[in-house]
């Protein structure tokens, strides 16, 4: 049980709705760049991640993508299929490997229209997700690189057990959907500020505090919603 509140949404349901789903959640192993997800395409299961990352990612035409969230350890990967529609236009990909709980879809369809605390969790997860997801539209296309990288910094820190991360700035590039040269000009900013250490692929947050006093409204935006909607007093 206590490796089950790793993730933060399984945490919160009472012990009556989670035995509910206990015996069909199976631990997995997530590697880099393993795709959980793809555009129009229904998905077989949801994830809950536990010390992994998973990117929703839009793709075009031409191969080109964006992130428009993240989910780490405090969510579910495949809410198109609790909220009726599916299938969704993003990828989901996973971004920093780990372990993560699956779950075959209509299980969890079918707790989600039982109309108890999971259905009451997953929507307030979903207003969650979808203030992430606008929040993004509007850093990308108002505020800085320097600004975006540190928002994704500390978005992605926040869903980790821990305080590095192993991405190289190629990926973050593909994230952010800028170009590499912009990364790597903001990423050398911050290590010459003493804020992070960035080595191979490997980023360490060293001065936190430092970050956010850098970082654009975006992210507190997106946290407050998060501790506000996901308050475990207020859930259920």
């Amino acid at each position: 049980m206590l490796e089950l509140q790793q993730n933060a949404l399984l945490g919160l349901l009472p012990e009556e709705d989670l035995a509910h789903l206990l015996p069909h959640l199976e631990q997995v192993t997530l590697s880099l760049g393993q795709s959980l997800s793809e555009s129009g395409r229904q998905m077989s299961h949801v994830y809950f991640p536990l010390d992994s990352i998973v990117s929703l990612l839009c793709v075009m035409e031409d191969g080109a993508s964006t992130e428009i969230a993240v989910v780490g350890y405090e969510g579910v990967v495949g809410v198109s299929l609790f909220m009726g529609g599916e299938t969704t236009p993003s990828r989901a990909i996973v971004q920093s490997a780990g372990k993560a709980y699956r779950l075959k879809g209509q299980l969890l369809k079918n707790e989600f229209y039982r109309a108890g605390p999971m259905q009451r969790l997953l929507l307030r997860y979903t207003q969650a997700l979808l203030t992430q997801m606008a929040q993004t539209a509007v850093c990308n296309r108002h505020h800085s690189v320097d600004q975006q990288l540190c928002r994704w910094l500390l978005l992605s820190l926040d869903r980790l057990p821990g305080d590095k991360l192993i991405m190289t700035q190629e990926l973050i590039a593909n994230m952010l959907g800028v170009r590499r040269e912009g990364v790597t000009e903001s990423a050398g900013k911050l290590q010459r500020a003493g804020l992070i250490s960035y080595n191979r692929g490997h980023i360490a947050i060293i001065d936190r505090p430092g970050l956010e006093n850098r970082v654009c409204e975006c992210y507190a935006v997106v946290k407050r919603e998060y501790d506000r909607l996901l308050n475990h007093h207020d859930v259920m």
